[in-house]
């Protein structure tokens, strides 16, 4: 096989800029389902059919990862910023397995956005909350300096990792 990684581990910072750049990506993606969904329920209320929208873009967002990680381990971003998706023993993810780590890599803001919800019902004030969050999305990406393979949470629980990636240094000569 030509197509296969260095194996070294991308930085922390390129992680996050292809974070944001896959943030980017997948904004456009959400018009583009509340643009197809708002007009075949009628919605003509942000708050009316919310929980359809909601569950509409989770698996629109769940079909393009498993999609493209199981297809080729990359994402746009991921191609850009050259890195990829495997298992740690370097083989690609299959289906069930890409979903489970696209599942599992909710945690990175699940858990921060569940805890703010509690916070501010018990009358903690925004500003707090807001800085709470910031925080426990700052401590979960920072958490991968410490954990092995320097892989995120979600990594290490799905035994994948991402490594650096480019194909030009492995296509054939």
């Amino acid at each position: 096989m030509t197509d296969t990684a260095t194996g070294a581990v991308p930085g922390l910072a390129r992680r996050l800029a292809a974070f944001v750049y896959e943030g980017l990506l997948l904004f456009a993606l959400a018009v583009l389902t509340g643009l197809v969904y708002s007009p075949l329920v009628d919605q003509r209320n942000a708050m009316v059919h919310r929980t359809g929208l909601i569950v509409s873009l989770a698996c629109v967002f769940a079909v393009y990862f498993v999609y493209f990680w199981s297809r080729s381990g990359q994402t746009l971003p991921m191609r850009t910023w050259r890195f990829k998706l495997t298992r740690l023993d370097g083989a690609p993810l299959s289906p069930a397995h890409a979903l489970l780590r696209h599942v599992l890599s909710y945690a990175w803001w699940v858990l921060p956005i569940a805890a703010a919800s509690q916070m501010l019902h018990h009358g903690l004030g925004i500003g707090s909350v807001s800085l709470i969050v910031i925080l426990a999305l700052l401590g979960y990406a920072l958490l991968a300096l410490v954990l092995p393979g320097q892989q995120f949470l979600h990594d290490v629980l799905c035994k994948t990792m991402l490594v650096h990636h480019d194909p030009k240094k492995t296509a054939p000569q």
